[in-house]
């Protein structure tokens, strides 16, 4: 791996500006992620990751996406179909185990035929969130259900399909974001649950899903970890529980920078979430002005972060040999008996 920066960054349209390329090759980010901005057809699609790599100056730069279903998909008709939430799928894994789980692995792989052709090669799924009562709807249907045990074997199912796609999955919000009491896109959430009920709910999807490569983690304040400082930028979340509790080795990445959760000026933000052991930083909304205060304070891939890196970037993979056609057919016959 050439040497590049530990960031992730957006862009603000379906094209690079001058100034984003320019921006792009001198910080030389190791990945990019898209939204509905930067979407318009496929064949713009897979030109701009393309730009995107050859200013990162490595052809496997990861090109991150949030397809999740339900009201989290950024590619959307025509250009993908409009598939159902996690919740939609629980809810047939709760009628048929086996049902459920076919769903879960189908969905990916479709995802993967979505979303390969246009270049982007990671999807910020499966969200392994365990709702609780009184917690945000920002999670709510996108959870594939309330049980510890169900989200970890839908989550399994769904990074798997991923991975037969040539995709790799992200594992989010670790180490849980189900009981967030707000949306951190807009504030920062207290959870007050005991050590003992995370470790019971909270922490076994992730605990269960440890060994896959990539991980987002959760803007969420836990009193019984660390009261002071979010899970992003708390070296006791991050080192105590995230690391040696659940186990997870894989490359860590901050949810988004910009979200409200989070205070201080982007310089201070970045300086925090390095210093408590996150590997890359991401920053999605594609603001010059804060990605270059991102930048300034972002560290050149180095030691665990870049053997984490490079562990990823090996780990892409040539698709399996499904028929699309045949999958779809077999997913909405699934769908249908929900």
């Amino acid at each position: 791996m050439s040497e590049s920066k530990a960031v992730i960054f957006g862009s603000m349209g379906p094209q690079l500006s001058a100034d984003e390329k320019a921006f792009f090759r001198d910080e030389r980010p190791w990945g990019f992620i898209l939204f509905g901005r930067n979407i318009v057809e496929k064949a713009q699609i897979a030109d701009l990751t393309a730009e995107m790599r050859e200013c990162a100056g490595r052809p496997d730069a990861p090109v991150l996406i949030d397809q999740e279903g339900g009201r989290v998909q950024r590619l959307r008709p025509p250009l993908a179909p409009n598939y159902p939430a996690g919740a939609e799928l629980g809810a047939l894994y709760g009628n048929d185990r086996d049902k459920g789980l076919r769903a879960a692995w189908l969905l990916s792989r479709l995802h993967a035929f979505d979303l390969v052709p246009c270049g982007i090669n990671v999807d910020c799924l499966p969200v392994l969130d365990v709702p609780a009562p009184g917690g945000h709807e920002v999670i709510g249907s996108r959870a594939y259900g309330t049980r510890p045990e169900v989200v970890a074997a839908m989550g399994k199912a769904a990074a798997d399909g991923l991975k037969a796609g040539g995709m790799l999955p992200v594992i989010k919000h670790i180490p849980g974001h189900g009981r967030a009491d707000a949306d951190t896109h807009l504030e920062l959430p207290r959870v007050r649950a005991t050590h003992e009920e995370l470790a019971e709910v909270d922490f076994p999807p992730f605990h269960a899903l440890r060994t896959e490569l990539m991980a987002m983690t959760a803007h969420v304040i836990y009193t019984a970890i660390d009261a002071e400082a979010p899970g992003t930028i708390s070296s006791k979340v991050i080192g105590e529980v995230i690391r040696r509790e659940i186990g997870f080795d894989g490359l860590l990445m901050s949810d988004d920078v910009s979200m409200n959760a989070l205070s201080g000026d982007f310089a201070a933000r970045t300086r925090a979430i390095f210093a408590a052991g996150c590997d890359v930083v991401l920053h999605c909304n594609g603001d010059m002005a804060e990605m270059r205060a991102v930048a300034g304070q972002t560290p050149v891939l180095a030691d665990k972060a870049l053997r984490r890196a490079e562990a990823v970037t090996a780990a892409f993979s040539t698709p399996d040999d499904s028929d699309g056609d045949e999958l779809r057919e077999a997913f909405a016959q699934l769908m249908a008996t929900a």
